[in-house]
This record gives C-alpha cells, structure tokens and sequence, in this order.
C-alpha cells in the first residue's frame, strides 16, 4: 500500500550542519515493516475506497475518551493512506482511548484536491457525532492529532467554524475538536509552498489548493490555517529536532503567527528525533506527544 518515495527522498537527504550528530533516524520500513495491529472497525462514508474511518475501540463499554487521527503523506494517497497510523491508534486504543482514524482522498484521486480532500477530511470527521452513540464514544472533548500532511488537516478541522461564509467547505455544525496536538505538522500552506526544501515538494500544495480564478481569487483564504487565525482552540505542536522531512521553521513560523493571533500554542521540541519517531509507539516522541493527548483529554 506504502509507495513512500518521496519521503523516503527527503529522510535520504544529507545531514546539514546545523543537524549533524550521531543520531540514527528510523526509516518508513522500520515501521511499516512490523506486525500491523487490526482496528475494531470501519465506516465508509462515499464510494471511493480511501472514503473510510478506521475505529480502534478499548476495552470496556464506554463511554471511551477519543482521538480524531489524522495521517501525513503529503496529502498524496498513494504515499500513505490511514494504515500509517495503526501502531499508535493500537498504543492508545490499549491505553482506553478510542481512535477515529480517518482516510480521504489524496490530491492523485479522482475527486481530490480541492475541495475535495477537504470535504473528505471534514465528512470524516462529522461522521465521528453521528456514530457516538452506536460506539459509546465521548465527543464532548474531541482531541485531534495528525502528523505530517495530517497536522495540517487536523488544525484545518479545528479551524472550520472560521471558514469564510462563501467557502464551499463551510458547514454549519462542524464537529468540534477541543485541542489539537500536530506531530512534525505542516499547518502554514504558504510557507510550505515557498519552502522547496520541505520533503513534499512545492508543487502538490498547488495541487491541494486549486487555482486561483475569478470565482476563488485567494486559494490559501479557506485551506491555509494561518488565514483563520484564531481558531481558539489549544494546539501542542510536536516536532523533531533532527526531522529531515519537515523544516523546523515550518514549526515556529506557524507559532509565531498562532501566538501573534491570541492562540494558545506551545511548541515542543523533542532531541534526537526525526519525522518517523512522531509516530512509532515506542520511541521518547510518541511518549510526549501520548502525554500531551492524555492529558488534553483529562480537561
């Protein structure tokens, strides 16, 4: 399912100055080349096959705290899709929280791009209200994270009640997420776009966005969530002191503005990590980021 090649070319990059050190990072296929853990569940909600939610249900009859999950792969589908996220929606599902780890469709599918990669997001998301019940699940206190790509999905769904009354993805009751933790996310679609040195490339931010036209004179003004700033939301933003893949300054840029905003943001900076490490469940940066989630969930 995994084709990671072009992550794969920017974790092969040589390590800079400022990065050097003797740290090792993980690779894909030191994740994805381990036991995959099985969800409990999945919903569809359209007929394309990456129109699905994975739910990672825990022990007992609820109602069970829950994780929206959303994942990277530089919002390309046949970079990853959901699965990337099995290892620590497992980790946390063992940990008594429930997991709504959402797919859609990649800006390389029939129907991606914009709007729809977006419509897909905040379709998933939505479906979460509608299926609590049915699942015993506790969305009065929402926590979405998403890593890569999906930090930036995951902020875009927090944002959404800010959307501009024109937007053709503003929706009159969005689910509401009550805090968001980004693991080596990518939230500043402008930024991203003018960073060739980002492990996505420049080219497929074009591709998400859609055109600039007469209808849409601003591209970035429903999808860049610098634009909707402030979403009054909490935001934790994990990142990796030796990511590869991902700019640090992707990282403090958006913070800066979030903070600049009135946004409560904290950024944290984990040594000796990579963009991999943010999501495999054993290494010291899926531990900060599980502390930050746990403890979300407990306000």
């Amino acid at each position: 399912m995994f084709r990671l090649a072009l992550l794969l070319v920017a974790a092969a990059m040589p390590i800079t100055a400022s990065t050097a050190t003797d740290f090792k990072p993980l690779t894909w296929p030191d994740l994805t080349n381990r036991a995959r853990p099985a969800a409990d569940a999945t919903i569809s909600y359209g007929d394309d096959p990456f129109q699905k939610v994975d739910l990672w249900l825990p022990a007992g009859k609820g109602p069970h705290p829950v994780v929206l999950m959303v994942h990277g792969g530089c919002w390309t589908t046949e970079i990853a899709d959901r699965s990337l996220m099995n290892w620590i929606a497992d980790d946390l599902r063992k940990s008594g929280i429930a997991v709504w780890n959402i797919d859609y469709r990649g800006v390389d599918r029939p129907g991606g791009g914009y709007p729809g990669t977006f419509a897909d997001t905040a379709r998933a998301a939505d479906l979460l209200a509608e299926n609590a019940a049915k699942y015993h699940l506790e969305t009065g206190h929402v926590v979405a994270v998403g890593h890569s790509a999906g930090g930036h999905l995951a902020l875009w769904l927090a944002a959404r009640a800010k959307l501009p009354t024109k937007s053709p993805l503003r929706t009159v009751h969005p689910l509401k997420i009550a805090h968001v933790v980004s693991l080596g996310g990518l939230p500043d679609l402008e930024a991203t776009a003018a960073s060739p040195d980002n492990g996505c490339g420049t080219e497929v931010v074009a591709r998400l966005v859609g055109p600039r036209n007469g209808d849409r004179a601003d591209p970035y003004a429903d999808t860049s969530v610098p634009r909707l700033l402030p979403i009054g939301v909490t935001q934790d933003l994990v990142n990796g002191e030796e990511d590869r893949i991902i700019p640090f300054r992707l990282a403090t840029g958006y913070v800066t503005k979030a903070k600049a905003a009135g946004d409560p943001v904290t950024l944290h900076t984990v040594p000796n990590t990579g963009h991999v490490e943010l999501i495999a469940p054993e290494t010291p940066a899926w531990a900060e980021a599980k502390r930050l989630i746990v403890a979300a969930l407990r306000k």
